[in-house]
């Protein structure tokens, strides 16, 4: 997003985060609604133009918004899409994407008031994992022939009582409402979100043995201090790398691997 859209997300991450410090409010609750609001803009192509055309009062989209609202969601949904749609919006799947991620948040909300927000964090990343190296699983996860309700059945038969269920409801509601964003993008959009629940930022490191609890904590000051941020470490064993560590934070790779060294090695040789 940039522009307009960038400063009415903002706005609206500021409302929800407001909301949800309420006690009394249900996050996860919060976050079914705001994903049925999802899927209602995301089909209704028309609705969302009128709810973020530049030409109608603000007053007026949030008026609409709460006609078509109230009764079917929560006051508090109400209240957060209505303000929602009275900012400025550079485009109308603005709105909708914007929707989409305060679900995800409130969901991530929901565990974190649950204290299993490591958890959730931890299971995204095997997921990821496991997908990756099942292309059988994937396939089925990514079939566009299959209906939701196939998907959603086979995700709760392989997640049921093996993750939290903050994490189910993330990815069945990934798979089965994908919104033209592939798995791996999706899942990693997750856990970019799980970290910055707690203004983290994700380390993938993949070694060849496990690394000791002596060594996460020692690399994860070193990355925390190189980043000026939290890091929150995702651990990934692959005997290929031969020795070493790689790292990646967002685009960016540390390779100290063995195996990356062999095959510089050979490059220079080459040349």
């Amino acid at each position: 997003m940039n522009g307009a859209s960038r400063e009415a997300l903002a706005a609206a991450r500021e409302r929800l985060d407001a909301l949800t410090d309420n006690t009394s409010v249900d996050a996860a609750k919060l976050a079914d609604e705001l994903a049925a609001v999802t899927a209602l803009l995301d089909r209704e192509v028309s609705l969302r133009r009128v709810l973020t055309d530049p030409a109608q009062a603000g007053e007026a989209k949030a008026e609409l918004a709460t006609r078509l609202l109230s009764g079917q969601v929560g006051g508090e949904t109400v209240d957060l899409v209505s303000g929602m749609v009275r900012s400025r919006w550079s485009q109308s799947r603005d709105l909708v994407d914007a929707i989409e991620e305060l679900a995800d948040t409130a969901d991530l909300t929901a565990a974190q008031k649950a204290g299993t927000l490591d958890d959730v964090e931890d299971e995204l990343f095997r997921f990821a994992r496991i997908t990756a190296s099942t292309p059988d699983l994937r396939a089925a996860l990514t079939d566009r022939a299959a209906t939701a309700t196939a998907k959603g059945e086979l995700l709760r038969s392989l997640l049921g009582g093996r993750a939290t269920p903050g994490t189910e409801r993330l990815i069945v509601r990934l798979v089965t409402h994908p919104r033209g964003r592939s798995l791996e993008a999706g899942l990693e959009s997750l856990s970019k979100l799980a970290a910055a629940r707690r203004d983290r930022m994700v380390a993938v490191v993949t070694s060849a043995v496990p690394l000791t609890d002596q060594q996460k904590q020692r690399l994860g000051a070193v990355l925390a201090k190189l980043y000026g941020r939290q890091m929150h470490l995702n651990l990934d064993v692959d005997p290929a790398v031969l020795g070493g560590i790689q790292v990646r934070v967002g685009d960016e790779v540390v390779n100290g691997t063995i195996a990356s060294r062999l095959a510089e090695a050979t490059r220079r040789l080459a040349d």
